[in-house]
């Protein structure tokens, strides 16, 4: 039961970090070198708790089809998306929220289980793990550089 935890100090109000990170079009953006798509529930927009949306994708030369939903929702601090339907056996992404002076703390917890059970953790030691971690962090990394310049303002309108 792999565990990644993922940092990184931006400097931006909490609530545009909050919502770039909920953000659809922003996730497909950022996601766009696995050519990942929204393709049904919330396809476009900030997704809001108890939404689902299913991602199709393509990771190591296979197309994927993932669903998750949003099941805990605190803005401007935490939420969660959980694996309704996919390729991991299960996974709960939790993203937090805080204040640090002028900056935001942003957090990711990605906890999962591979699928195929032994297989799944060979493959997590060999590739899977660090796989995960840099796509988390790559995407991550765009999210800070898109809420420190006024980037953000093509994917948020109301705020």
């Amino acid at each position: 039961m792999p565990i990644i935890e993922i940092e990184f100090e931006i400097k931006a109000p909490i609530e545009r970090v909050f919502d770039l990170a909920r953000g659809i079009d922003l996730h497909e953006e950022t996601m766009s070198k696995t050519n990942e798509k929204a393709i049904d529930g919330v396809t476009k927009g900030l997704i809001n708790l108890g939404e689902t949306v299913t991602w199709q994708a393509t990771h190591f030369g296979i197309r994927q089809k993932l669903t998750s939903k949003i099941t805990a929702y605190n803005r401007p601090f935490h939420f969660r998306d959980v694996m309704v339907k996919g390729a991991f056996k299960r996974f709960t992404h939790d993203h937090f929220f805080e204040r640090k002076g002028e900056n935001v703390l942003m957090k990711d917890i990605f906890d999962y289980d591979s699928p195929l059970w032994i297989l799944g953790k060979i493959a997590d030691a060999l590739f899977l793990r660090n796989y995960m971690k840099n796509l988390l962090t790559e995407r991550n990394l765009l999210i800070k550089k898109i809420a420190e310049n006024e980037d953000w303002r093509k994917f948020l309108t109301k705020i």
